[in-house]
């Protein structure tokens, strides 16, 4: 059966925000990551980036999942993640943490429009599990009139 991106003339494109605790797995942040698209009908070759917070900077699982797929991990600082805060939740504990009122969020929208451009939008709801959260984001498509 094919998927729904399948029948769309240019495959959809989207990145990854990723938030997570000190010492999480490559694998539970893979595992989040694949369940995330899943959800939206997607798969690892949807993927342009993975996003994250500069605090995160040197975590093992961010770094080893992105070498595994085999995509840059952009990060953001809390001042570059400021304008794409007001339509997200936002958690004190993250905020005390990091910097920043929300992660994985922001960071996908922040990637998504450098990538692509212009505004980009968040598919849904954020993930999570015990460790992690992961929010997707699409790349709006190029114009090529």
């Amino acid at each position: 059966m094919p998927s729904p991106v399948d029948n769309c003339p240019a495959a959809i494109q989207v990145v990854a925000g990723l938030g997570c605790r000190s010492g999480c797995s490559m694998e539970d942040l893979l595992s989040l990551l694949l369940h995330s698209l899943q959800a939206h009908g997607l798969t690892v070759d949807n993927l342009a980036g993975l996003a994250s917070i500069a605090h995160k900077r040197d975590e093992p699982g961010l770094q080893a999942l992105a070498n595994r797929l085999g995509l840059q991990l952009s990060l953001f600082n809390s001042a570059e993640l400021q304008p794409y805060q007001p339509d997200v939740q936002s958690s004190p504990i993250t905020l005390a943490a990091t910097g920043s009122p929300a992660v994985a969020e922001p960071c996908a929208l922040a990637l998504a429009e450098r990538l692509g451009g212009q505004p980009a939008r968040l598919l849904g709801e954020k993930t999570r599990n015990a460790s992690a959260t992961c929010a997707l984001a699409s790349i709006a498509p190029k114009d090529v009139s």
